[in-house]
């Protein structure tokens, strides 16, 4: 699947949303106040990245794969026979000020996983151990890996701005409309291999991302409240983990589909 026309039909569809939510009269005294809470999973799409490899300490190289292809992992059939976070999970913590009020926060943790393609013809330019190299390299999982599994991890806070769609029984149900922005920080859990050898590395504070959310909620009775959400962002990974001591840096654009489930209390 293309990555550009999802991300940027997304982007469409977005503005788009936000140009017709200003024609829609809001009525801020039928919504919801107060904390909630919302488990869910995402699936995920990457773009392309440049990927530098750098360790002048327990080893010597310093380099760059272009454009390397990556996936995700949702591992949605382990959400009910095993644990129910091994799946690409992701859970939002947020509060609304008053009833009065559209304005909201939030904090808003995703598990997603990175996996750069094995066998995958790329350029790579630099030195490997005295040896300068510029030239399409087969990459394959003995020489070269690296995958973010568990967890690319985007820990991020966010404003909400929020839209009364449409009202049911009493105000017991209901539809709206929310749009989500922030910035936050990336905490991969880095697994990479060079050269035959491999660490799985420790939880890490590796970077930063931004990015954007429209997300459709569903009030679905009393405080039960179910989304869904397509999210854009930009992650930049410039000082994770590799092998030994050495450090990788990326950065890559995300489009990500997420359904929750919570209460809003």
């Amino acid at each position: 699947m293309n990555f550009y026309k999802i991300f940027f039909s997304l982007i469409f569809f977005q503005i788009s949303s936000i140009s017709l939510s200003s024609a829609l009269e809001s009525n801020p005294f039928q919504q919801e106040t107060g904390l909630y809470l919302l488990w869910g999973y995402n699936k995920d799409y990457f773009s392309k990245s440049d990927i530098h490899f750098k360790n002048s300490r327990s080893d010597n190289y310093n380099f760059t794969l272009f454009n390397c292809k990556a996936i995700d992992r949702p591992g949605f059939k382990n959400i009910l026979n095993t644990d129910i976070s091994i799946p690409q999970y992701v859970y939002r913590i947020g509060y609304y000020f008053t009833k009065k009020s559209q304005w909201g926060i939030e904090i808003n943790f995703d598990h997603a996983k990175y996996i750069v393609y094995d066998n995958q013809t790329l350029r790579l330019k630099g030195e490997i151990r005295g040896k300068q190299i510029d030239t399409d390299t087969l990459i394959t999982n003995n020489f070269i890996h690296l995958e973010h599994t568990n967890g690319a991890n985007y820990l991020m806070g966010n404003v909400l701005y929020r839209i009364s769609l449409y009202q049911w029984a009493q105000q017991k149900s209901g539809l709206s409309l929310i749009f989500k922005t922030g910035m936050g920080t990336v905490i991969p859990k880095s697994d990479v291999t060079f050269m035959g050898e491999r660490m799985d590395n420790k939880f890490h504070i590796a970077g930063f991302i931004v990015g954007e959310e429209i997300t459709l909620r569903y009030k679905i009775y009393k405080g039960l409240i179910t989304e869904f959400s397509s999210k854009n962002a930009y992650a930049n990974y410039f000082n994770a983990l590799g092998v030994g001591s050495a450090k990788v840096s990326h950065d890559f654009y995300t489009t990500m589909l997420i359904l929750t489930m919570g209460y809003q209390f």
